[in-house]
Formats: C-alpha cells, structure tokens, sequence
C-alpha cells in the first residue's frame, strides 16, 4: 500500500484523545509492525521506519500492533500508547513474568485442523486469552477438503463454548472460502492468528493480503506442521485492515487470565457459587454443586478438569516474585522445622536425648 493514512493503519479515537497522543512536532504516532532484539519497525503514513528504544524500554515492552510516538529526528520511542487489548502469555522461565504477543487486535482468527491437530484444551486456552483481552474469538476449522466427517469436528467445536462469533470450516488452499475471513477486515480493523503449526495460517493470510508467505505441508505420521513463520509480523490486508501473524504455538501458557476462564467457563463458574463452603476445591467436599452437576449428567466431567487445570494454572502463573519468595522461605522454614524436631528426636545438640536429659 502506498501512502496508508491513519486509519488504514489502525488508528482511532481510542488512541487519538490520549493525552500522549497530542504531541504535536514532539512526536508523530507509529503503529509497530515488528519487534526485533536491538530495534523495532514502525509504520506511518510516510512509510516504515527503523525505530530505536530509548534507556529503560526493551524489545520486550513493545508488542506487535502497539501505536507509539516517536522522536521525528531521531526516531527513538517516546511512548508507548495504552492498549485498547493486549494478548500474552507467560514467559519461560522461573519467574512470573509475561511475554507480549501482540496489541490492538478486533478479532483473533483461531486456527486448527481437522485432523489430530484439533485439540479441545488447546483451543480452550486461545479462547481464555480472547476473551481476557476483549478480543473476538472466531474459530477456523481447515483442511476441511482433507477430512471425511467435517461435521463431527464442528460439533465437537460448538460444544467447547458459545462465546466464538463464529466457527467457519473451510479449505485455506480455495480462495473463495479463505474470502469469508474479510468479514472480520476492513479499515481500521486489525486481526490476528494463532495456531498450530502447518494448520494453514499462512495460507490464509498470503490470501488476505496477496504477500507471498512461505508455507509447508504437515507431516503425514502425525499431522503436526513445520514452522515457516518464525516472528510475529503487521501485514495490509487488501481491502482493508491490518494483520497480525504470529508463529505457531503448541504450548500457551497463561498468565493472568482469571476473568478470561470465568467468561469461557461461565456456566461452572456460576455453580461454584453455589457450593457449601466458599472455598470449596469441588473436588470432594459435600455440598458441592459443580460434583453435583457431574453426578445428575448436567455437566462433563472432562471439562470441568480442564476448568480446574486453568485455574490452577493461572493461579500460580500470575504469582508475584515476592508471592513466590514468600512461598519458599514458608517452605523453608517448614523443612527447618522437621529437622529441628527430628534433632530433638535423635538427641542432637538444641533437644532432649532418649533419656530425657
């Protein structure tokens, strides 16, 4: 596209009425297009620039999709613009840290197979960090040409939740049905997708915005892909709109996201309310409405485990450093504790010996 404006780009009055926004000569807004380790992208209506991160920002505080002001001179981010929605997940490693996906997206095209790649707990985590973020979750069954029951994998679909804006079967590689995703498109809108490997994402969006993404068939022992895109990526769709791609995920771990399982789980939600003791685990104290609700066939027992899973998850993965630490200097003192009590035992130096002494 030449010479985009504004709002081919994103830009709205969410963004516009921001105090920051108001920079005048100050600063010009960017929308980012990619986060590199030493710089990022930025695209403007004159084009897309090479950004510097000032003392005190990484590339880990700026997310795909993020609009920021930027220094005309010397290019350097001034400012990082509040986020109308923001999806992430939890870094590796020990700490309770998260990583940024990407920001400021209307609808999250959620992408599997109709293979061995569908995966009912897998999707339901890509809907928590949907419906966490405020973001519209659509759910994309591909490889429809491939599958000899598409129905079954779309009942299979409606019963993980009611909270898609739609669920769509198609084949990626068949212009006319990858078409149907440009209801979502148009400008001023952004749209990004998740998924899987090899489930035709990249397909999908060479169709949405006539680039010439790489793309790879899965393997045929296990249907999982191979990557091709390796970085998140701001694309034109034509037509219209911005697209986020992001590189394959089989493993989201989620950060934060209670409000997102509460929605996504709403009906088991509302029943734990109802429970005997507010603490309730719903595990095997009596007076449990969620067991309950098992017991009479209201409920699947299967996704109430999942239900559980997530929390618990979630839980521990939005533990602070200092909830963490506080943790293990209880468990600390804890074990010291045992072996206080078990050198009393022995007649250790601190405790009595066998005879009383």
């Amino acid at each position: 596209m030449t010479n985009p404006t504004l709002k081919d780009l994103g830009w709205s009055p969410f963004f516009a009425t921001q105090p920051d926004a108001s920079g005048g000569t100050d600063g010009v807004p960017m929308r980012i297009a990619s986060v590199q380790r030493n710089k990022a992208t930025g695209l403007s209506e004159q084009g897309d620039q090479r950004l510097i991160y000032p003392p005190g920002l990484s590339a880990g505080d700026v997310a795909v999709g993020d609009w920021v002001m930027v220094d005309p001179d010397t290019h350097v981010i001034r400012t990082i613009l509040d986020r109308s929605s923001k999806l992430s997940r939890r870094a590796a490693g020990i700490e309770a840290k998260s990583q940024l996906l990407a920001a400021n997206i209307d609808t999250l095209f959620i992408t599997t197979s109709c293979n061995e790649d569908f995966n009912p707990a897998r999707i339901e985590r890509y809907v928590v960090l949907a419906l966490d973020a405020g973001v519209s979750p659509v759910l994309v069954l591909t490889k429809a040409d491939k599958a000899e029951d598409t129905q079954s994998y779309l009942q299979q679909a409606q019963e993980i939740s009611n909270k898609f804006e739609a669920i769509l079967i198609i084949n990626a590689k068949d212009p006319d049905q990858s078409d149907r995703l440009r209801h979502w498109c148009g400008p001023g809108r952004t749209v990004a997708f998740v998924g899987s490997s090899g489930v035709g994402k990249s397909t999908l969006i060479n169709a949405l915005t006539g680039s010439e993404q790489s793309t790879a068939d899965i393997r045929e022992d296990d249907a999982k892909g191979r990557h091709t895109t390796t970085a998140r990526s701001l694309h034109f769709a034509t037509g219209g709109g911005m697209v986020i791609d992001m590189p394959g995920m089989r493993e989201l771990g989620l950060h934060d996201v209670a409000g997102g399982i509460d929605v996504l789980f709403d009906d088991i939600t509302e029943l734990a309310t109802q429970c005997k003791f507010r603490d309730c685990a719903h595990i095997s104290e009596p007076g449990c409405a969620v067991l309950a609700a098992i017991k009479a066939g209201t409920l699947d027992e299967a996704r109430v485990e999942r239900w559980r899973k997530l929390r618990a998850e979630d839980q521990l993965n939005s533990e602070t450093m200092g909830q963490t630490r506080r943790r293990a200097r209880e468990i600390t003192r804890q074990h010291k504790a045992v072996q206080a009590a078990q050198g009393r035992f022995k007649g250790k130096p601190g405790g009595k010996n066998k005879s009383g002494k």
